[in-house]
């Protein structure tokens, strides 16, 4: 049977967790160290290798920084995890990263300045070189996010945009969708519904058996429902529902964050995230509806820290773990675990405080090992 495993990333360092499903428990054990803070990490479709792309850059618009890499590291059949080959470096700081679906390639995002990027993986599990593009690439306004389409023939790349600020005026979040074989991007359609001008994409996630895609609004506290036909994505959202609940405080700090399927297709998460214990720092639960996929929210639970990030749901659907990037407020930095009932609905089961040392716990996701 294949194990679960569960990875956090603390700065560079990231920890292998143990995970029981029915007690919806965490046992920590091996750590391993990238060449600088983990940004993201994604595993090999045949799960022997994880990807973890890394950088001493600043977050957002800093920028700064000389230290980005991706690094591969072996899984062995206890989910521990040793350095495989020679990490490779990137020109800028990788705010997400994904492998195609055959994992014959890296998709590497970057934000500032914004771009993607493909880079082979050799035959045996190493990153290897980029690959060229025949023409440029319209990344958008602040890309934060890139993935295949389910059946690889596609690639999407989310761009946030940035809000009206004192001294200037908003600047328009887009989706864009890509052609994509052997490893080159190509015939571009982009989404940018009212010009992209509130609209503010963050991460997407696809249903498992529909053509339906769901996309946290980070600058709106939503999340969209695109229908995904021919190739094509909707121009534009077939809904949009407000993630927050209306009865609790707003910080004036409060972002949408990731968003994710159930594997069985009939409940969508969205993680509320706000910079301090102020405001909502939560899941939204959303229903969705089996013959039109429209989600309803039928749910907000508080995630027991602050800032949730990133969040994952095992291959069984019946737990869930949340991570949060630091402390705040009196609140540790810590991952918190969530029992997930039959219609969806989470329970919370365990919260496990976190010595980050001031370090940004950026990442954390379940890997099923065979």
């Amino acid at each position: 049977m294949p194990k679960t495993v569960l990875y956090a990333s603390v700065g560079p360092n990231t920890t292998q967790y143990d995970i029981d499903v029915d007690t919806c428990t965490l046992t920590a054990r091996g750590t391993v160290s990238s060449p600088a803070n983990v940004q993201y990490i994604w595993p090999h479709a045949n799960r022997k290798f994880l990807y973890a792309a890394s950088s001493d850059s600043a977050s957002g618009m800093a920028g700064g920084g000389s230290n980005h890499h991706v690094t591969a590291y072996r899984i062995d059949l206890s989910g521990a995890l040793k350095q495989h080959g020679t990490p490779i470096a990137l020109p800028t700081r990788p705010i997400h990263m994904a492998t195609d679906i055959p994992s014959k390639h890296l998709l590497v995002a970057f934000n500032n300045p914004p771009s993607v990027r493909v880079y082979a993986i050799n035959p045996d599990g190493t990153p290897g070189a980029e690959v060229p593009q025949s023409r440029s690439i319209d990344p958008g306004i602040f890309p934060h996010q890139v993935l295949p389409t389910p059946d690889g023939k596609q690639v999407v790349l989310v761009s946030r945009g940035f809000d009206a600020g004192k001294d200037k005026a908003e600047e328009p979040g887009s989706l864009h969708l890509f052609d994509f074989a052997n490893g080159v991007l190509s015939n571009q359609q982009t989404i940018a519904p009212n010009g992209g001008f509130g609209f503010g994409p963050r991460h997407l996630d696809f249903h498992p058996t529909q053509p339906w895609v769901y996309v946290s609004l980070e600058r709106q506290d939503q999340i969209a429902f695109f229908a995904r036909i021919g190739g094509k994505l909707s121009p534009d959202a077939l809904s949009r529902v407000d993630t927050l609940d209306h009865d609790l405080p707003k910080s004036d700090h409060q972002l949408v964050g990731t968003v994710h399927v159930h594997p069985n297709g009939r409940v969508a998460y969205v993680a509320n995230r706000s910079r301090n214990n102020v405001g909502q720092n939560s899941l939204a639960v959303f229903a969705l509806d089996p013959a039109t996929g429209m989600p309803s929210r039928v749910q907000n639970v508080d995630t027991h820290g602050v800032h949730p990030r990133t969040f994952h749901i095992d291959p069984s659907g019946r737990m869930m773990v949340v991570a949060h990037i630091q402390g705040a407020g009196g609140v540790p930095c810590r991952l918190t675990t969530f029992r997930i009932a039959e219609d969806g609905t989470l329970t919370f089961a365990n919260a496990y405080d976190i010595d980050n040392g001031g370090a940004y716990m950026w990442w954390a996701g379940m890997v099923d090992i065979p």
